[in-house]
């Protein structure tokens, strides 16, 4: 199982650099950074709903369970 986390391709979409997103939501540049190079280890639902506020996005189109290919 791998849980793969959109962001950077949502910010790239639309251009945004981590600092403008940090700018738009509040929320901390190590949040946005763990999240944009999917390092983070859990993610606070409140980020969720900011971060899909700010690109009109579902959580589903943010955040997508992979099945492990090696399985």
């Amino acid at each position: 199982m791998v849980i793969k986390i959109h962001l950077s391709r949502l910010m790239g979409e639309r251009k945004l650099k981590i600092a403008d997103v940090q700018r738009e939501t509040g929320l901390a540049r190590n949040t946005i950074s763990g999240l944009y190079q999917e390092t983070t280890a859990r993610i606070d639902l409140a980020t969720l709903d900011t971060l899909c506020k700010l690109f009109g996005c579902t959580v589903g189109e943010l955040v997508e369970f992979v099945e492990d290919q090696a399985a």
